[in-house]
């Protein structure tokens, strides 16, 4: 695991708030260079999207490329699989260097916000990626409730829940603003769990997710292709943060 997570802190109603570029939308012939630009820009983790073309339909990066960069970084490497079988890459990914192993429960227990929880199948992965010594990460696609993963955060099975706010797959789809219901669920519920949200992040939509209770923010074209990136990132810093103090 290495490097630790953020923790509540006084005057705060969250975590310390994060802020993980997409390297999916960085310039991948120069890869190394683009990573360590955002983090000497401001942004505190780097957020790598796997996708297996079989979850979702794009296809995208492995842990070779995760296990080249952390060559060039000892920045957290925060990974989000969008995989059909989440068991079959953990010791990779956790070989390669990742910090975080962020996995979707639709992916390991079929007909998710219908199902009986907790799931022992997602309990044995859960405890995998812990095993293997990397941080646990949970995603839900935009239409899963969140309680669906309440006995899993309960028995502290979980370091971090990811909402997704697009539908997971491909990259520059609009924020879907319903999804911050269940950010509030969540934060209201588990003041001290990490929230991330991640699809369609942007200076227009920072305030919603902030305001909601997320304190990771992932976002891809809104800090890659933003003309000045600094201000992009603290821009997006300064909404969570100012939601969290003010709570």
């Amino acid at each position: 695991m290495g490097i630790p997570l953020p923790t509540k802190t006084a005057g705060r109603d969250r975590p310390a708030t994060i802020i993980s570029p997409s390297i999916l939308s960085a310039d991948f012939a120069i890869l190394a260079d683009e990573s360590r630009k955002v983090i000497s820009l401001g942004a505190d983790w780097l957020h790598v999207d796997v996708m297996d073309g079989h979850f979702v339909n794009n296809l995208t990066l492995g842990a070779p490329i995760v296990k080249s960069l952390r060559k060039h970084t000892d920045s957290f490497l925060d990974c989000h699989l969008m995989v059909s079988n989440p068991s079959q890459w953990i010791k990779d990914f956790a070989s390669a260097g990742a910090n975080m192993y962020t996995f979707h429960l639709e992916a390991v227990v079929p007909e998710a916000a219908t199902a009986k929880h907790p799931d022992p199948q997602m309990i044995k992965v859960l405890k995998e990626v812990k095993e293997a010594g990397m941080h646990v990460g949970v995603a839900l696609k935009p239409k899963t409730p969140a309680e669906t993963l309440f006995p899993y955060i309960d028995d502290k099975l979980v370091d971090q829940v990811l909402i997704m706010t697009v539908e997971p797959g491909f990259g520059g789809q609009k924020f879907m603003p319903e999804t911050m219901s269940k950010v509030k669920i969540l934060r209201q519920k588990f003041p001290n769990l990490l929230i991330e949200v991640d699809g369609g992040l942007s200076p227009s939509t920072i305030d919603q997710a902030a305001a909601a209770g997320a304190n990771v923010i992932v976002a891809g074209s809104a800090v890659y292709g933003a003309d000045d990136i600094g201000m992009a990132i603290k821009t997006l810093r300064s909404s969570v943060d100012k939601a969290a103090a003010s709570a």
